[in-house]
């Protein structure tokens, strides 16, 4: 069984050489499936989440940036998961592939038992510290309550689904998500108005469907045991070594999270200022943003595994191609998007709320990001490829540089000091991307070419 399962991993590997260009495809299109289920999911929650009170929309987001902060740490550790077993592969070492992968599991564990503890304990603290309202407190701890105590299942999802990433499988997790997410989409309205438990319903619809994936992802790769690498912890052996890779790799990663979940929690306190109805049209104008992130995060999924596969088999010239090519595709999608984004503004946010303040603060986001899109799309995919080729560290440099030097001071400056209208946060923003794109497309070229330098000396 175990040389059926290495043989159809050659296989694939193979066919990921053989075409680097489908390749990206291959991995990327059950990515963005399984994301445009999950977008789909977050429009209509949000659908119902308004249909409870503009409010509740507010209340929403001041618990994202914590939400973000978890699965923002969770994904960056992923990735370190996702480069070291797929660079292993690559260098068709399967059995320190596996043992990766035993790695992540026990580090998602420990992570997301953490965070849960550490919400549900001090839950109202960090909320009051983030600057939520008094007249929101009561929705917004209602919901982090109920999300906090399911942290352990989100973030022991999101290793495992690192793990078939390495691998090179991404269309195991897209066939889990999508239950899992229509599990959700069935919960909301029976849990918020069947049961009449309003936005804590909403939270117990997600942390339910964030168990059945858990479950489901355990059951295809503990105990049916179908997938290359083949768990098995009665023979499993500790090596820090693993640890640090993970953590060299993902670390700066979820630090980037963080200071990006910072950010969206320094947005909130900023757009309360001007009052809870620019917090909710926020809110509602990233359900369309996410739209545009599908194909672009697919994309930048598709570089993590690529790069490192590549890169473990000392394939700079596919190395190259692949991320060309990703970052054409990218430029592409970001471009057409703006365009069409820019003209439907107008109409889409009517099915959100009829209030008209909001949809004006939608409509003008949509408006002042849809034609930096293209921008954006570099950044995102030239971080993922560094991180395929075993750095995180720039990504976490150009984040804090976008975040905490940029965006963040100037819409401080814009809003706080000089009281300027609410637009003028976005054009702090705009700033900040044009600076985030050219530094990450800099130091993709340097690392790519130092990268070349050290495979022709082993050659």
């Amino acid at each position: 069984m175990k040389s059926t399962h290495i043989n159809s991993k050659t296989s694939r590997l193979d066919s990921f050489i053989a075409n680097p260009r489908k390749a990206i495809w291959t991995l990327g299109l059950p990515v963005m499936t399984g994301m445009a289920v999950q977008t789909l999911y977050s429009i209509v929650d949000m659908l119902f989440v308004a249909r409870i009170s503009v409010n509740a929309i507010a209340a929403l987001g001041f618990n994202l940036p914590l939400f973000w902060l978890a699965m923002g740490i969770s994904f960056g550790l992923g990735t370190g998961v996702t480069a070291v077993i797929a660079r292993f592969i690559g260098a068709k070492n399967h059995e320190a592939a596996t043992n990766v992968a035993e790695h992540g599991l026990i580090l998602g564990l420990v992570i997301g038992g953490f965070f849960s503890v550490i919400g549900l304990i001090f839950g109202e603290e960090i909320l009051l510290a983030l600057g939520t309202p008094v007249e929101l407190m009561g929705d917004t701890l209602a919901y982090f309550h109920v999300i906090a105590g399911g942290f352990i299942f989100m973030i022991t999802g999101i290793f495992l689904r690192s793990i078939f990433s390495g691998e090179g499988d991404t269309r195991t997790p897209v066939k889990i998500q999508i239950i899992s997410t229509i599990v959700n989409i069935i919960l909301d309205p029976i849990l918020i108005f069947g049961f009449d438990m309003g936005i804590r319903g909403a939270a117990w619809a997600t942390v339910l469907s964030m168990l059945v994936a858990v479950a489901m992802y355990s059951r295809v790769i503990l105990f049916k045991r179908t997938t290359l690498l083949q768990l098995d912890f009665t023979v499993f052996k500790l090596k820090f070594l693993f640890f640090k890779d993970i953590f060299r790799i993902g670390f700066p990663a979820s630090v980037s999270m963080i200071i990006m979940s910072m950010g969206g929690a320094l947005f909130n306190w900023i757009l309360v200022h001007y009052s809870s109805d620019v917090v909710a049209g926020y809110q509602i104008a990233g359900r369309l943003d996410q739209i545009f992130f599908l194909p672009v995060m697919a994309i930048a999924g598709s570089m993590v595994t690529l790069v490192g596969m590549f890169y473990g088999a000392q394939r700079f010239d596919l190395i190259t191609q692949v991320i060309k090519d990703g970052l054409r595709y990218g430029i592409m999608i970001g471009l057409v998007s703006g365009v069409i984004f820019y003209i439907i503004a107008p109409y889409v946010f009517k099915i959100f709320t009829d209030d008209p303040t909001v949809n004006a603060v939608a409509i003008s986001i949509i408006r002042t990001f849809a034609p930096v899109y293209w921008l954006i799309a570099i950044g995102i995919i030239s971080g993922r490829s560094l991180q395929g080729l075993g750095t995180g560290i720039p990504s976490m440099i150009i984040t804090a540089i976008r975040v905490a030097l940029v965006s963040g001071p100037l819409a401080y400056y814009f809003a706080v000091v000089l009281e300027k209208p609410y637009q003028w946060v976005w054009y702090g923003s705009v700033i900040a991307i044009f600076v985030a794109a050219g530094t990450s497309i800099t130091w993709l070229v340097i690392r790519v070419r130092k990268v070349r330098k050290q495979v022709d000396v082993q050659l």
